[in-house]
């Protein structure tokens, strides 16, 4: 202890400096990501589960199983296994003196849509922009750019290859927990805008300009006078009505995918909720020991560098 007060009174300018800056830094990214789990677990808690067929249109939280649609399955791209889901990425090692560390060659995450299924009926989830807690991780390691497909065996500490691959899944038929934006396209229950649907076509007819005074300028002076206007307007409305009423007769189909609003994040997760609660409460937890135990000794340290000088 008495070495570390001598240091913090007499060490070099740069080194004590860097040292406070970064337990500052530490302060600060314990605090927010504390926050930052804190309000994902308050929102899982008071958001409600629903049943599928009874979801009210917006943000809702469903449990069910996942599944696939119909057509080519979703295959992961290093292991060739069947999920719903995955995300993988290829590291190569790379040297530089005595240090080394990992260059990551390629990676990327799964978009294709998949289903959601409780005992009341079916969902779609568009995966793009969700935080996915998986069901499954492969890492192992190989020679080759590339690894060979179905080849995945889980390294351990002792592995070694020039290459790291990894790929997380989640799979068909597995417990699926999600939390989202719900909508339903079509059926009777069809949500929509008319103003808006309406401003779409007029902004579509106005870039063929042409075609729109050859059918609504019946006075033929080469522009749309406000008679002719209301005439354009009524025609769109009547298109959008009809659109609306086709989509009345289709079969419903409803979807869950990521909303605008940062609050309410979009999550997929093959533990239970409970269990995910746990988990985002343990990193809570964690981060704000970081926040109080980083800032004290950050606070510590400069007092004592100020009453030193």
């Amino acid at each position: 202890m008495s070495a570390l007060i001598e240091w913090a009174k007499h060490s070099a300018s740069d080194d004590f400096w860097m040292v406070a800056g970064i337990a500052i830094v530490l302060t600060i990214a314990g605090f927010a990501g504390a926050f930052y789990f804190f309000m994902r677990k308050r929102i899982m808690e008071d958001t409600p589960t629903s049943k599928i067929r009874s979801a009210a249109q917006g943000y809702v939280e469903i449990d069910g199983s996942g599944d696939l649609l119909e057509g080519p399955p979703i295959i992961g791209p290093l292991t060739g296994k069947t999920c719903t889901w995955y995300s993988y990425k290829i590291e190569e090692r790379r040297r530089s003196g005595k240090n080394s560390n990992w260059h990551t060659l390629e990676k990327a995450i799964s978009d294709e849509l998949f289903l959601i299924i409780d005992e009341t009926g079916q969902c779609i989830i568009d995966p793009e922009g969700a935080s996915v807690t998986p069901s499954e991780k492969d890492v192992w390691y190989g020679a080759s750019s590339r690894p060979r497909r179905g080849a995945a065996t889980s390294g351990g500490f002792l592995s070694s290859g020039r290459y790291r691959y990894s790929e997380s899944r989640l799979h068909p038929k597995e417990a699926l927990y999600a939390i989202g934006l719900f909508s339903t396209v079509g059926g009777a229950g069809d949500v929509y805008d008319p103003n808006s649907d309406v401003r779409e076509i007029l902004k579509e007819w106005k870039q063929d300009s042409e075609s729109m005074l050859a059918k609504f300028d019946t006075n033929k002076d080469g522009e749309i006078d406000m008679e002719e206007w209301q005439a354009v307007r009524t025609a769109a409305l009547k298109e959008v009505m009809a659109k609306h009423n086709e989509r009345k007769v289709e079969t419903p189909v409803n979807m869950l995918a990521r909303t605008r609003d940062a609050r309410r994040p979009f999550l997929l997760s093959a533990l239970p909720q409970h269990s995910l609660i746990k988990r985002y409460q343990l990193y809570s937890t964690m981060l704000i020991m970081l926040f109080f135990t980083s800032g004290a000794f950050a606070s510590w340290i400069i007092k004592l560098r100020l009453a030193g000088t």
